[in-house]
């Protein structure tokens, strides 16, 4: 019978390229943890692996066991935290990831309300500006997304929480003042300050410049919106921001924001979650909670 412990162990095998190394990782011997394949092969009549040379190869039977061991175990994680969670009186667990700083500033007037209406749940936030979000939601690594780039799975729910408008930062007496509307061939000379994360990600390439093909002259990276709005004040180059994360910054800085194109990027943030969570009590709440009244 196929049972965890054989995920486990192609897991391991994967992750530490030799029999030697996903022993020692599982705390099993060598014998022990090859016993325990053979016996799984004899029983569906076949190969798991094969040797070539000194490494072990994983036969197609071997791939297909692998792929199911990392959509599982993470799942088999999942319910054991909870049911540990349960079990401790409490109600469960809640862990949010994001792809981007703007995610992280609207969370922070959502996250007092939901921790004052659920202190049984424990919370965590996953916040990497290289994340894969929805890979990361498909193997239960988190139970919420919030992300502006909406997914056509099917199996993901989007919840919409806030419609903003990505704006053109540049400091108080940048020349580009002049322009009533700017056009993507007004960036060519221009220095992008942006997080570094991929261009398809970022509204300024995917919606402005790349359509028209226009190339700036420097694209410039920080991770620190701080950094980034203080670069922009010295003249260092020019940054975009949802419109009511500027709003609550430009008390403090000297700055100025102006409409991408005749239209402007008009985006919106969404809550995603997996279609199967979407009646979970606390869940629903958090999503509640970050709708717009």
């Amino acid at each position: 019978m196929l049972e965890r412990s054989h995920l486990r162990i192609i897991d391991a095998l994967e992750r530490h390229s030799t029999l030697a190394g996903a022993a020692d990782a599982l705390h099993l011997t060598q014998p022990a943890l090859s016993h325990a394949m053979k016996k799984l092969e004899e029983r569906y009549h076949c190969k798991i692996w094969q040797r070539k040379g000194r490494n072990l190869q994983l036969t197609q039977a071997g791939s297909y066991l692998l792929d199911l061991s990392r959509r599982l175990l993470p799942q088999l994680e999942e319910a054991e935290q909870m049911l540990s969670a349960y079990g401790a009186g409490k109600r469960g667990r809640l862990r949010i990831g994001m792809e981007c700083h703007p995610c992280y500033e609207w969370l922070l007037g959502v996250i007092r309300p939901f921790l004052q209406r659920w202190p049984d749940v424990d919370l965590d936030v996953l916040q990497r500006f290289r994340f894969d979000g929805y890979a990361a939601l498909a193997a239960y690594n988190v139970d919420v997304l919030i992300t502006s780039d909406p997914s056509s799975d099917h199996s993901f729910v989007h919840v919409p929480v806030l419609e903003y408008e990505t704006r053109l930062i540049v400091h108080n007496k940048h020349p580009l003042l002049r322009r009533r509307i700017l056009r993507p061939d007004d960036l060519h000379d221009q220095s992008i300050i942006t997080f570094p994360v991929a261009r398809e990600r970022l509204d300024i390439f995917s919606q402005f410049l790349s359509p028209a093909g226009i190339e700036p002259a420097a694209q410039l990276h920080t991770e620190a919106i701080e950094i980034m709005l203080e670069l922009v004040v010295a003249g260092r180059g020019v940054c975009t921001l949802p419109d009511w994360l500027f709003r609550k910054y430009s008390v403090d800085y000297p700055l100025k924001s102006l409409r991408l194109g005749h239209r402007g990027i008009n985006k919106t943030l969404y809550l995603v979650l997996r279609e199967a969570d979407q009646k979970v009590s606390y869940l629903e709440d958090f999503c509640r909670l970050g709708a717009p009244a």
